[in-house]
């Protein structure tokens, strides 16, 4: 060993031999031959010292990061639009938010694709309640649907977190879709909606439910009109193929919205415009006079509406116009002069009135001349109508008729309906009409051979009607309403019975004269009809 603590590591070098006493001790550790001339010095860990920075640290190169995150948006957004499918631009998407906002904001129109291939038919339909929906999640179902058939149909509510930036995402990728439903976003402004009526063309349904930020401004601003809103519609390229437009409690809707919505949407069908304060008279004219292809208004609490802008558009309507109803517009009074003479016919079929306590007799005088082929009457709850209102609907080949709530409906109006209509009516609904009695069952049993439905609840008809409408030979009724009709008791269980051949539904609620025996009999023997009772 002591040639070992002599070596000065200069010149000296360890001989040829072992360093350890035994072989065995240094096959331990060692798999060299005995012929090999090695020194290993003892080991010792080495501190380690960090430098002091260099007075030229600051010019020294380090090392860059090589990431596509460092390209700016621009880049990217010319990447993700060149990506030749939309399987790709979904997977890319997906990445991050980021983006996934850079892949939704690009046009369907920008992107350099085949579109041939790219075209999607729109099979899809997503919802989104509550908490659930936000931008992301409408940015997420866009690229989502585009690479699995198109979104088709959507429906977002009650959220205060989708804005018109989730809107845009919608609008710009997903042009199939054909309904939209919007209802209570309060962050849901004219913008979004533009952005829908520009990107979605194929768009054949809208239904706006209490959006209060949804406007119709026009703006003069240095002689250029800003489009917003309800207005964007009308005088935009897109929405050419919109059919059916929903408005409801959308405080921001004037007449200058629905006026523009006509000239824009040539094809529209069906309208409902519901709780819009500031709709009035002018508003509904123009709209009803300029959409030619419309089938269906609906009106509902819409108080600025009077009897003027009812019939105003009944005159000047197109001959495509079938069906008119108006619930709870209080605007509405009695005609105190005749219509103005007029070649004009309207060709309505449906006719519906309900809740407006000031429709009278004078309106329906009036509507039996201009409407020779009205088929379906429902007037509900109308207190201002007398009998000899009623009569002027014998004008008429009426299909389908509900009097419910009307007061003064008597046994003459029902019976000279019955005579003029037997070989037409179809349904008749006669619910809480208390006036009526056992003499309109006698003249429907005489003379209605197609009555299918009929509703006698609350009315003052006792056994005797009953038996006769039984008796009769023509009649085949399929649902059947006595429901409150306490002078009906157990003796009309023979006719009940013989009734109940071609019964589908039966109502015997609040028959307090109908022991519980003689419903439970009904039961096992009408097993065809459901009973309630």
């Amino acid at each position: 060993m002591s040639q070992i603590y002599s070596f000065a590591g200069e010149n000296d070098f360890y001989c040829r031999g072992s360093i350890y006493p035994t072989p065995k001790e240094a096959n331990l550790f060692l798999s060299l031959g005995s012929l090999v001339d090695c020194y290993y010095p003892p080991c010792k860990r080495s501190r380690v010292v960090a430098a002091p920075p260099s007075l030229f640290s600051a010019f020294e190169e380090k090392p860059v990061v090589v990431s596509i995150n460092v390209l700016p948006d621009e880049c990217l957004f010319e990447i993700f639009r060149c990506l030749p499918r939309p399987q790709e631009r979904t997977s890319c998407a997906f990445v991050s938010k980021h983006w996934l906002t850079l892949v939704t904001s690009i046009r369907q129109s920008k992107l350099d694709v085949n579109r041939a291939e790219d075209d999607s038919e729109g099979c899809l339909s997503r919802s989104l309640d509550g908490k659930k929906a936000t931008d992301v999640r409408l940015a997420a179902i866009a690229v989502g649907t585009a690479c699995r058939g198109g979104l088709g149909k959507l429906s977002v509510r009650g959220s205060d977190k989708v804005s018109d930036l989730g809107l845009r995402s919608i609008g710009r990728s997903c042009p199939s879709l054909g309904s939209i439903s919007l209802c209570n976003l309060s962050s849901v402004t004219d913008d979004g909606l533009l952005e829908i009526a520009e990107g979605c063309t194929q768009l054949d349904k809208l239904d706006l439910s209490r959006c209060p930020a949804i406007t119709d401004n026009v703006t003069d601003v240095s002689l250029a009109v800003v489009e917003k809103g309800l207005w964007v519609l009308g005088n935009g390229i897109g929405l050419q193929k919109l059919n059916s437009l929903t408005i409801t409690a959308c405080q921001g809707v004037t007449d200058t919205g629905l006026e523009s919505v006509e000239k824009g949407c040539p094809n529209m069908k069906k309208a409902l415009i519901s709780k819009s304060p500031l709709v009035s008279d002018n508003g509904l004219v123009s709209f009803a006079k300029g959409a030619l292809s419309l089938e269906s208004i609906q009106l509902e609490e819409c108080h600025r509406v009077t009897q003027f802008g009812f019939f105003g558009s009944l005159l000047n309507c197109g001959a495509k116009l079938k069906v008119f109803s108006m619930v709870d517009c209080l605007g509405i009074r009695d005609l105190a002069t005749g219509l103005p003479a007029s070649s004009h016919s309207s060709g309505l079929r449906s006719l519906s009135v309900r809740n407006c306590p000031g429709f009278g007799d004078a309106n329906l005088a009036a509507l039996g001349k201009l409407c020779p082929q009205l088929e379906d009457t429902e007037l509900c709850g109308l207190k201002g109508v007398t009998e000899s209102g009623f009569l002027h609907l014998l004008q008429n080949s009426l299909v389908k008729v509900n009097f419910t709530g009307c007061s003064d409906l008597t046994d003459r109006v029902l019976s000279a309906i019955s005579a003029r209509n037997g070989l037409t009516l179809d349904a008749l609904n006669m619910d809480v009409c208390t006036k009526i009695s056992d003499a309109s069952l006698f003249s429907i049993a005489a003379n209605c051979q197609i009555l299918s439905d009929l509703d006698l609840s609350k009315c003052s008809v006792t056994d005797s009607g009953i038996q006769a409408l039984s008796s009769s030979g023509n009649l085949k009724l399929q649902i059947l309403s006595m429901a409150g009709c306490s002078m009906v008791t157990d003796k009309s269980l023979p006719a009940i019975v013989k009734l109940g051949s071609t019964l589908l539904g039966l109502n015997l609620q609040q028959c307090r004269s109908i022991f519980t025996s003689t419903v439970d009999f009904l039961v096992e023997r009408l097993y065809k009809c459901d009973i309630l009772s």
